[in-house]
């Protein structure tokens, strides 16, 4: 059976994942998930669907751990340690020269998501998603 750490770690990997800011409250283990303003159209919209959560984060900013979308760096990052570890050869080196090139998101995505290698990947990225939530965790 999961603890509530190992949950919380799961449930913050799966928002950022999906795009979303996540404020954790240690004290109470509430999460807050907001878009990330990244991803936002509307700003003027999303401020109105979301203010009671902006609200509660700025009046409360001390009490929560702020874990935001992933930079850039950090999803190629974990794009190479796929790459780095699969046992595909072929695979492996056509992963390696996508990731030297124009475009390495989109064109990974399209490789990956027409291979064999599908599951595999969104299975490393969400451990890796994971151990990046719980080394921060640990910090603080």
């Amino acid at each position: 059976m999961e603890n509530s750490k190992s949950k919380i770690i799961k449930k913050i990997a799966e928002e950022i994942d999906c795009g979303f800011d996540c404020y954790y409250n240690p004290k109470n283990e509430e999460i807050i998930t907001i878009p990330n303003l990244g991803q936002v159209n509307d700003e003027e919209e999303f401020q109105d669907a979301f203010s009671a959560e902006l609200k509660k984060v700025k009046q409360n900013k001390a009490e929560f751990i702020k874990f935001g979308v992933l930079e850039s760096y950090q999803s190629f990052k974990i794009m190479e340690l796929f790459t780095h570890q699969i046992d595909n050869v072929e695979l492996q080196s056509e992963l390696e020269i996508i990731l030297q090139k124009r475009k390495p998101f989109q064109n990974f995505k399209h490789v990956i998501d027409n291979s064999d290698y599908r599951k595999k990947w969104f299975d490393f990225k969400k451990a890796e998603l994971e151990i990046i939530v719980e080394t921060e965790l640990e910090r603080r």
